[in-house]
């Protein structure tokens, strides 16, 4: 367990440094996560790391059980009024290792997938932990579609990293990095042009 916060506070800390430098246009750039920008993915990842197993029950209340007005209503709070401000707040959560009522691979998720929503967009790259991409991967293989993962969709299809010995599911075969991997059965369109094989077609 502490190994994997371990891991989660190195992402964190890695994606405070990506942003120090940016500049407001770029915090204004869409990121890879629907119509959100990069402020406001930067704002998500404050909300989830200050939430707690009591918290995400009163947060999923007054969004009326809704999840994506949770998510919208976090984004909301914690969005500081600067770039500036985000990234301040960011930097006092980026240590805690408070967590809803979820898997502690479901951190390591939220770090890596949405880490990458910012900086694809953005033209920055990283080089993640292998164990993080794997577990990460691993996570939303198993997961269902209705908690955030993937279950359903990759049913009927084999991933197949090709930089780490991974294969999940049986099926036509869809081979790539294990980061593009994850963030295709993730929902990121952008990542589907970086595999190949027969499968791709069934996750567009």
């Amino acid at each position: 367990m502490n190994d994997v916060w371990l891991i989660v506070h190195a992402e964190r800390a890695a994606l405070i440094d990506d942003l120090t430098d940016l500049t407001d246009d770029e915090w204004a750039h869409p990121s890879l996560c629907g119509d959100w920008t990069v402020h406001d993915v930067a704002a998500h990842l404050i909300n989830n790391a200050k939430t707690t197993r009591l918290g995400i029950v009163r947060d999923m209340a007054r969004a009326r059980f809704n999840f994506d007005r949770q998510n919208a209503q976090g984004v909301e709070r914690e969005r500081g009024a600067t770039p500036r401000h985000t990234l301040a707040m960011l930097q006092q959560v980026a240590t805690r290792t408070s967590t809803p009522p979820a898997p502690l691979d479901s951190r390591l998720v939220e770090e890596v997938v949405h880490g990458e929503d910012i900086r694809r967009p953005l033209g920055i790259n990283r080089i993640y932990l292998p164990e993080a991409v794997v577990r990460s991967l691993s996570y939303q293989a198993r997961t269902p579609v209705s908690l955030g993962g993937a279950r359903q969709l990759i049913t009927s299809v084999q991933l197949r990293a090709t930089d780490t010995d991974v294969s999940i599911g049986d099926g036509p075969e869809v081979c790539g990095p294990a980061l593009s991997l994850l963030m295709a059965i993730s929902g990121r369109k952008a990542a589907l042009s970086d595999l190949d094989g027969p499968g791709v077609s069934m996750l567009q």
